[in-house]
């Protein structure tokens, strides 16, 4: 069998065993391919490359000048795949066991302040249909800390305006079920009536994919990422906030904001979807204003006296 068909192999395994989305396979496909790449001009295969050989595989995407984080994505991906073709008993050693990791700088996410988010969402004030859409987008982005793929994935009958819930599919193809608030269904049934989504839809959908869409382009299609992106950025720029603002930062300021608010860190971390606490750990990580400030509100003997802000 040829190195390209165990290659193909570990992603059908990937998809199927570890659940991995479209997206992901596809990344490690792009990247498995660069590492293939490498080993020809090493004399070697993913069968009989060795730990010297992973090492200066590192070496090599360092000196290309790519960044930190993605030198630890693509390395990843060639542990995933000698994990794979140890557990099928391909090969019966692991060259990237004795190879150290690639370390990312820790960066703690940007999140806006409160009122940099309420301009943001009072900047889209429009009342003609893709204004009341953008509004709908911004303020459910905002309300459920959701990732820009599941809102462009939502279908109708993932949200229940009755009840305020919302079932969102994140990586892996997990389920969730997470709350909205008055102000994003407000928004939502303003987009899902009269004015809004219908005079968008066409009178033919192109697929039916896009007439279960919640979010629609210009087009009637189903609302893309980079729309969604642009979306975010154009309000971002009305409303003067000087950052390059992306649909994630809302994500990062629903979090933070509801644990600056008293949420707790294992509620937050369902709501957004997180494998693991440490993931959302990040998040409590505020900056001192925000600490002193809190302290001083919460703590009994922190009152009268303190230095900071008084």
């Amino acid at each position: 069998m040829s190195t390209l068909a165990h290659s193909e192999r570990f992603l059908t395994w990937m998809t199927i065993e570890q659940g991995r989305s479209p997206r992901t396979i596809d990344a490690y496909r792009r990247d498995i391919a660069v590492y293939e790449k490498f080993l020809i001009t090493q004399d070697c295969d993913v069968l009989t490359s060795s730990s010297e050989v992973v090492e200066r595989y590192i070496a090599s995407l360092r000196s290309s000048g790519k960044a930190a984080k993605s030198v630890a994505r693509m390395y990843a991906a060639v542990r995933m795949l000698h994990r794979y073709l140890i557990e099928e008993r391909i090969r019966s050693d692991n060259p990237t066991l004795g190879v150290d990791g690639v370390k990312v700088p820790s960066g703690i996410p940007k999140a806006l302040s409160e009122d940099q988010v309420s301009r943001i969402l009072a900047s889209a004030s429009g009342v003609d249909s893709l204004a009341i859409r953008d509004r709908a987008l911004l303020e459910f982005l905002y309300a459920t800390g959701a990732r820009i793929s599941e809102v462009c994935g939502l279908s109708l009958s993932d949200i229940d305006m009755e009840s305020q819930l919302v079932r969102l599919f994140g990586k892996g193809a997990k389920e969730r079920i997470v709350p909205f608030g008055s102000h994003a269904k407000k928004a939502l049934e303003e987009w899902l009536g009269v004015g809004g989504r219908q005079m968008v839809a066409p009178e033919q959908w192109a697929k039916r994919d896009h007439a279960d869409a919640v979010f629609l382009g210009s087009r009637g299609t189903r609302l893309s990422r980079q729309a969604a992106w642009g979306i975010v950025r154009k309000y971002a720029r009305l409303a003067q906030i000087g950052e390059e603002i992306s649909p994630h930062v809302l994500r990062h300021s629903c979090a933070t904001h509801m644990l600056i608010h008293g949420a707790d860190l294992r509620i937050v971390q369902e709501l957004l979807g997180h494998a693991s606490v440490s993931t959302t750990q990040i998040y409590t990580r505020v900056d001192n204003e925000v600490l002193f400030r809190m302290y001083k509100d919460a703590h009994p003997r922190a009152k009268i006296g303190f230095g900071i802000n008084q």
